[in-house]
């Protein structure tokens, strides 16, 4: 039997969380290999727009909500420098963006969401609510069917694809990327962890669970809890049409290249990532609704993806109390929190120790079920 490999610090998942945290912990010294199980993986990128997105996120909880601003407040360094790092531009650009309402309870309750999260949060951000009049001042193609819509200036778009390739990309050159390397076990071994992969094990002196969806079954070896599961959402595409949508929507963005990409079902269907006839059908109808010049428009692609979620929709930071060294890193912004990721909370990582204001995330806000 071969000897295991050793490493400073194992992440364990190569999506946008992971591949984020690694990124920002190679830029800061550490010794990190990045396990990816690759393409065969529930990747939450594929059923991203791409929304760097603040309005409303954190809705119940104003620690997110705060969270959420100050990473999206950080996104035009972040994309300046990872894009200069990779030489791949990130697509990113803030031209703000609406949360469209098809009837007046809609628009109403949605008013007075956003009012009462600007009252509990510490970090400000702006939003105005618009009739259809004023939509259209700034987005003429808007459709009749929208009533009214919030508009916050803080939100931006990127391309998710291009914000994961540039961060591996990046990776690469300061650690050790393992693509094709999907863990099936982790456990203490001494004063670290050992990391069991088909293609061999590692020993770390420290490991960071960013698995999404495998982190529920990863994590009680390490003694932690990952209360997550998925949530499917289905995406549609359309042909390269001429660029015209200047502002984002929340279910909808225009790329650079042209197409129209949108989605919003949040659906509970388990580990199912196929598409549905009611769902895609339903989609289309509000893309058009929202935009009718969509009416006319060939969709060439739709999809489906399973997003990780926890049961109140925050994320979870944690450090195991059993065998210290051990993290869990669960979100379902990936995109919106990669500054954080790749920041603050890889300083705290580096440093072997969660800053104490992010309790709000900790796991121990669930009932953690006896062994």
């Amino acid at each position: 039997m071969r000897s295991p490999h050793k490493t400073g610090i194992a992440v364990i998942g190569g999506g946008i969380v992971g591949a984020s945290v690694a990124y920002g912990l190679a830029a800061r010294g550490e010794k990190v290999t990045l396990f990816d199980e690759g393409d065969i993986a529930f990747r939450a990128a594929r059923g991203n727009l791409g929304n760097v997105w603040v309005q409303g996120k954190g809705a119940g909880g104003p620690a997110y909500a705060d969270l959420t601003r100050r990473a999206a407040k950080d996104w035009d360094d972040f994309a300046h420098d990872l894009g200069a790092e990779s030489g791949i531009d990130l697509h990113f650009r803030r031209p703000g963006a609406f949360f469209f309402c098809f009837t007046e309870a809609e628009l109403e309750r949605r008013s007075k969401t956003l009012t009462d999260l600007d009252a509990q949060a510490t970090v400000p951000s702006r939003f105005e609510v618009m009739d259809n009049a004023g939509i259209r001042r700034l987005l003429p193609e808007a459709g009749p069917a929208v009533v009214g819509a919030t508009f916050c200036s803080d939100d931006g778009t990127t391309n998710p694809f291009h914000l994961l390739r540039a961060l591996l990309s990046v990776f690469e050159r300061r650690g050790d990327y393992r693509p094709g390397h999907p863990v099936e076990r982790l456990a203490p071994d001494g004063s670290g962890f050992r990391v069991e992969t088909p293609q061999g094990d590692w020993l770390a002196d420290r490991v960071i669970l960013t698995a999404g969806l495998g982190n529920k079954v990863l994590a009680p070896g390490l003694g932690l809890f990952a209360p997550i599961r998925p949530v499917r959402g289905q995406i549609l595409v359309t042909e390269k049409l001429k660029s015209f949508l200047r502002y984002g929507i929340s279910f909808i963005r225009q790329t650079v290249e042209g197409g129209v990409i949108f989605g919003e079902s949040s659906e509970e269907a388990g580990l199912d990532d196929r598409t549905t006839p009611d769902v895609i059908q339903t989609t289309a109808q509000r893309a058009v609704a929202a935009l009718p010049l969509l009416a006319n428009a060939q969709v060439v692609r739709s999809w489906a993806a399973l997003r990780v979620m926890s049961p109140d929709g925050m994320p979870v930071y944690a450090e195991s109390a059993a065998h210290p060294g051990a993290f869990l890193v669960t979100v379902h912004s990936g995109v919106t929190l990669a500054p954080f990721h790749a920041g603050p909370l890889a300083t705290a990582l580096s440093a072997g120790r969660l800053d104490p204001a992010w309790q709000p995330f900790s796991s121990d806000r669930f009932s953690v079920p006896a062994s």
